[in-house]
């Protein structure tokens, strides 16, 4: 019997490629978003965990080597399992570009909704599975005017959630939102007329 070494290509398996890294690293540099918390971007996540009936929301920018969190919203105080984890992970508002599903709607350039990531083994080998507990992941791609994905919105649940068509259009909906935030942002920055 033939021995494989699968450790060798755990990354290829389950993590797509980033063809667009270097221009979405540019702009956001451009826009001044990705690398701090935003209270603006706080606040989307609470009122989409609210409406999503999701304990967690964040809106996430995708960089060469971690994800950051600038909108971040936990339901409740995180569990004493997930916080030690943080801690141990220094997760916080930062996650490995390995670690979650942000990435794959960044690749596919549309919104993602995994009712249970246990129903597909692409995703039910992902870290936060083990790691977090996390059992469901809805997300939609953040595309800037010039056709840049600069990261997502995304809500995730620690038990299987039928998110439904209402679900798709509402992290749809959130997505876009946010995008015509992102621009408001920028005209008023360059010093333009909106």
């Amino acid at each position: 019997m033939t021995q494989h070494d699968y450790t060798t290509r755990p990354r290829f398996l389950t993590q797509p490629g980033d063809p667009d890294l270097d221009r979405r690293w540019a702009r956001l540099r451009q826009l001044g978003i990705g690398e701090h918390p935003d209270r603006e971007f706080d606040k989307i996540a609470a009122g989409l965990a609210a409406a999503a009936g999701a304990p967690y929301a964040m809106v996430n920018f995708i960089g060469p080597e971690v994800q950051y969190f600038a909108g971040l919203y936990p339901a409740s105080q995180v569990d004493e399992a997930v916080a030690a984890i943080v801690q141990a992970e220094a997760v916080g508002r930062t996650m490995p570009v390995d670690h979650g599903y942000c990435p794959h709607v960044v690749q596919r350039r549309r919104a993602l909704p995994l009712e249970d990531v246990c129903d597909y083994p692409r995703f039910a080998g992902n870290p936060v599975v083990d790691k977090l507990g996390i059992r469901s992941y809805l997300g939609a791609p953040l595309i800037d005017h010039d056709g840049v994905v600069l990261g997502t919105v995304c809500v995730v649940a620690k038990e299987p959630t039928p998110w439904g068509m209402a679900g798709v259009e509402l992290i749809k909906a959130t997505a876009t939102d946010i995008v015509s935030l992102i621009k408001q942002r920028d005209v008023q920055r360059r010093g333009h007329p909106t």
